[in-house]
């Protein structure tokens, strides 16, 4: 029998890695670590981040705090509740509009119906192309384009959603149980009868699971596009942050947080029943 320092040489020699780093790997990861700790440091000059700056900016959070304090409706609380509901009016009809067109968009985008890969790759990039514009610059163009007010945060919502929920659709409907597909097509039922039946089925409670998060999530980022002039309770916001009336904004900011919290527990419940758990759903 050999001795444990036998065997703890023979295991050096065989696999030396399990026991030492090797020298091109360290000086990598050294390489990298002084790589981030440069780039932290470049940002930290660019961005003029200094205690006097981080000290004053804390000082004036705080006078703002205690201006929020207590929370007041003002005058105008009628307005604010008109604007909460344009806001929730935007998402919700912004994501009903966007869901309908990714619908079809999620079946082209989806490898095991279009079996095209050139196609199949085009659209995946398109879809890419516009998950990378930010809501917030679709409305800028939209209120140039149809002026100022809701429309304009509409279709904000509306042109930003339609690719992140489509590439969603594509995924859900490519993750999709093939046997049952296989079924309904061995009864001799067309392609599109296999979509229907065979296809369909499956991914529907989980698209309009999505959908519904997407309300949620939406009603929070309409809240930032009135502030552009894209209608909601996001211009109540900017006009009273433009007076300093801190306690109108803090209301404000309290009724949108109730508000979305009320959405997100209705919306959770709704997709529970419709994927058995909310695990199931998948978010962007």
């Amino acid at each position: 029998m050999s001795a444990p320092s036998d065997d703890l040489s023979f295991a050096k020699q065989r696999v030396p890695a399990a026991f030492a780093t090797p020298l091109p790997k360290r000086l990598l990861r050294w390489g990298l670590w002084l790589a981030l700790i440069l780039w932290i440091a470049i940002c930290v000059v660019w961005f003029d981040i200094t205690p006097a700056r981080i000290a004053r900016g804390s000082e004036n959070l705080g006078v703002i705090l205690r201006l929020m304090i207590p929370p007041s409706p003002g005058e105008h609380w009628d307005e604010i509740a008109l604007s909460l509901a344009q806001t929730v009016a935007m998402a919700f009809l912004g994501t009903f509009i966007a869901s309908l067109v990714a619908v079809p968009l999620g079946f082209l985008g989806a490898g095991n119906v279009v079996t095209n890969w050139l196609f199949h790759f085009s659209l995946r990039r398109i879809f890419d192309g516009f998950r990378g514009v930010d809501q917030l610059i679709w409305a800028l163009v939209f209120v140039r384009a149809v002026g100022l007010g809701p429309l304009a945060g509409l279709l904000a919502i509306a042109t930003a959603d339609i690719a992140v929920l489509a590439k969603l659709y594509a995924e859900a409907i490519e993750n999709a149980e093939r046997r049952q597909m296989e079924g309904v097509r061995a009864v001799g039922a067309k392609p599109s009868l296999v979509v229907r039946f065979g296809l369909l089925p499956q991914v529907f409670p989980v698209m309009l699971a999505q959908a519904l998060y997407f309300v949620e999530s939406n009603t929070r980022s309409a809240s930032v596009l009135g502030i552009v002039g894209a209608g909601g309770i996001g211009l109540s916001i900017a006009e009273r942050i433009r007076i300093r009336a801190w306690d109108e904004v803090a209301f404000i900011i309290i009724v949108l947080l109730v508000t979305v919290a009320l959405i997100d527990t209705l919306s959770a419940k709704v997709r529970e029943k419709l994927i058995g758990s909310r695990e199931g759903v998948v978010r962007s």
